[in-house]
């Protein structure tokens, strides 16, 4: 008998919660830009981190005779780089969204210059599209790629 996972929505922090509940007057004010400064350094620091902790980790040569040892270390380091490389792509919009807010452009779609919302921004802080055009993007993608 198969029990369906129970979906239960990640805990909203009292500093998330405050976000969430401002007024739309209060929009990207220094308080919240702060916090997604904040938000976005701390992301950062913890990609960096472990990129260090892979390249220490990639160092620390495991001699193995055996030839299945050796290819399955192999490809956990393979995979491990895989997964650095995305982490690397990921920096690189991290330092943009932090531009972003440096010349005030966060927080505001590229597309239709609407807010992107707090809702959205706390799921992804380094989004640049509303949720509808991100939409519309995706189903232009979609199209293009039929």
């Amino acid at each position: 008998m198969m029990i369906a996972p129970t979906h239960t929505p990640a805990a909203v922090s009292s500093e998330e919660a405050a976000l969430l509940a401002a007024p739309d007057s209060e929009y990207m004010s220094p308080e919240q830009l702060v916090f997604f400064r904040d938000r976005l350094r701390a992301e950062r620091d913890s990609l960096l981190q472990a990129a260090l902790e892979t390249t220490q980790h990639l160092h620390e040569f495991e001699r193995t005779p055996d030839p299945s040892d050796r290819a399955s270390l192999e490809e956990d380091h393979s995979l491990e780089l895989r997964v650095r490389d995305r982490e690397r792509k990921h920096l690189h919009t991290i330092d943009e969204a932090l531009a972003r807010i440096d010349d005030g452009s966060y927080g505001w779609c590229e597309f239709s210059g609407d807010p992107i919302g707090i809702a959205r921004l706390l799921a992804r802080p380094t989004a640049t599209l509303s949720l509808e055009a991100q939409e519309l993007h995706e189903r232009k993608r979609k199209m293009r790629g039929r």
